[in-house]
């Protein structure tokens, strides 16, 4: 195992539309708002985009696309009600994408040490992966309040690797989306994105230097990157 590119490499993952596929609850609690404020619901796959900033940035955008653009008063109230519904429905429909957890055994197996990296609250997180058996898997989970800024601010991401015990270049971003790009392109880190998470800009146009269509991929695609860096 020593010997292994992965070795004493940290791997920081995005977990909302790259772990996990979150979406169907995560709409699910918006459209329960909308329909409590009388306003249509949207389908999964119009407001899907719109998660990986944040729950206040889905449900500006959901609202504002239902026709009901949100005055910052109002979005506070809407904010506290979606995290209490939320909490309550977070695993119901939610699921690790295919061949998520073996991936994340194998690059564990060669030697990395892995931490989750999300503009999700962090007990939020906590909670959805306690729920899935994921948690152990992980050296620390870093979301939206325990970081002085949120992705794509590189600090969120210098913060997860040193609480994971790495440093960098040994570290590869695995994510989605523009915050995940924007995170590890500013902190000089590997980039590997995912082609089915949630992303108004299409993943491959976020120029990684690798796009896994599976996680079958990902071991592999990690061992490359980091090879190359040393």
């Amino acid at each position: 195992m020593s010997d292994t590119p992965l070795a004493g490499a940290v791997i920081a993952f995005d977990l909302d539309g790259t772990l996990v596929d979150t979406a169907p609850d995560l709409v699910g609690t918006l459209n329960a708002l909308l329909a409590e404020e009388s306003l249509p619901p949207l389908p999964l796959a119009h407001a899907q985009p719109f998660i990986g900033r944040g729950a206040r940035w889905l449900i500006e955008r959901g609202f504002g696309a239902a026709g009901a653009p949100l005055t910052a008063e109002r979005l506070d109230g809407l904010f506290h009600r979606f995290i209490a519904r939320y909490r309550a429905h977070i695993a119901h429909e939610s699921r690790p994408f295919p061949g998520c957890e073996a991936a994340l055994d194998t690059l564990i197996g060669e030697g990395a040490t892995l931490v989750v990296c999300t503009n999700k609250l962090t007990d939020l997180s906590v909670t959805l992966l306690d729920a899935l058996d994921l948690t152990r898997r992980f050296a620390a989970v870093i979301g939206a309040d325990a970081a002085p800024a949120i992705k794509p601010d590189p600090r969120h991401l210098q913060v997860a690797v040193e609480a994971a015990g790495g440093v960098f270049p040994k570290v590869v971003m695995v994510g989605d989306a523009a915050t995940d790009a924007g995170a590890a392109r500013a902190a000089g880190a590997a980039l590997v994105l995912v082609s089915f998470g949630y992303t108004e800009t299409p993943a491959a146009e976020l120029n990684p230097d690798i796009l896994i269509d599976h996680f079958d991929q990902l071991p592999r695609a990690c061992a490359r990157l980091l090879g190359a860096c040393g």
